[in-house]
């Protein structure tokens, strides 16, 4: 069985599952139309077509055969550049996919999430390799012979062994040049990060960062595909989260320390990103 003769969609697991994966071939332009971030690392492949993809501050062209690598609960979205159609599989690895294991190798499979340059563009014979595990695990997970999971645990493993290795042998690529409206859209990300504490204000950036309001608004929608206030809202729901699962503080003192003015305003956007109540959210533990 080749990529081509799979359906055009194929599912495995959930987002609650220690693995879940998602195999998508899509046809025209699509860019994701929700806020993104989750618990598990992200294993994202591009079989074919090419993507914008916004991680955390900065944005990535990538292009077919390159390997996207997202740490545990880093804000991230992709969407189209030119070109229509493309295929992608991803493979999501929450923290129990590692139970068992010894922490040598917790910490060897893990590391790839963890260099910090989130793109791994491999040569041809690796390619080939990714590709036929990728295929290997598709396979199964399309026939659904007696013990596939066991073999899509196995396949995902190698994967997971097959970039750490890869990773330790070579650097990634350095940073693909950036157009300067994209570095300071990744400035002004990189300052919402530190101060989202503090009361932050489109008209009060647009002047710290000498650009007109209407223009930063614009472009910081085009660089990260997350309005402005979406996205402070995003940063600082992430750290009330944080605090709630870490922290015994009350559920009004996180509000105020995540940056907060109105604590019914906290409630309200904390529920539409998370789909819990902040205090819902503190009993799922």
């Amino acid at each position: 069985m080749t990529i081509q003769s799979l359906p055009d969609i194929l599912r495995y697991g959930s987002i609650s599952e220690p693995l879940w994966i998602e195999f998508d071939r899509r046809i025209g332009y699509h860019s994701m139309d929700t806020t993104h971030y989750h618990r598990s690392f992200e294993f994202f492949y591009l079989y074919s077509g090419e993507r914008k993809f916004f991680i955390r501050d900065s944005l990535y062209p990538i292009q077919s055969g390159d390997l996207i690598l997202v740490n545990s609960n880093f804000v991230h979205r992709t969407s189209e550049l030119s070109q229509p159609n493309h295929e992608r599989v991803v493979l999501h690895f929450d923290l129990p996919f590692f139970d068992g294991l010894p922490q040598e190798e917790t910490e060897l499979l893990q590391s790839p999430f963890l260099d910090g340059y989130p793109i791994v563009r491999l040569n041809l014979q690796e390619r080939l390799h990714l590709e036929a595990l990728f295929e290997s695990l598709l396979r199964e997970l399309n026939d659904r012979p007696p013990g596939y999971q066991l073999h899509i645990r196995n396949m995902a493993i190698e994967l997971l062994l097959l970039t750490a290795r890869h990773m330790q042998k070579r650097k990634a690529l350095p940073n693909v040049e950036v157009t300067p409206v994209q570095r300071k859209v990744t400035d002004i990300i990189r300052h919402i990060n530190q101060q989202f504490r503090e009361p932050l204000h489109l008209d009060d950036l647009a002047k710290q960062f000498y650009i007109s309001k209407g223009h930063l608004s614009r472009v910081f929608k085009e660089v990260t595909g997350f309005g402005f206030s979406q996205y402070i809202n995003i940063t600082r729901i992430k750290e009330a989260e944080h605090l709630l699962r870490e922290t015994d503080l009350s559920i009004t003192q996180i509000s105020e320390q995540c940056g907060f003015e109105n604590f019914s305003h906290f409630g309200k956007v904390f529920k539409e990103l998370s789909g819990l109540s902040p205090r819902a959210y503190r009993k799922l533990d």
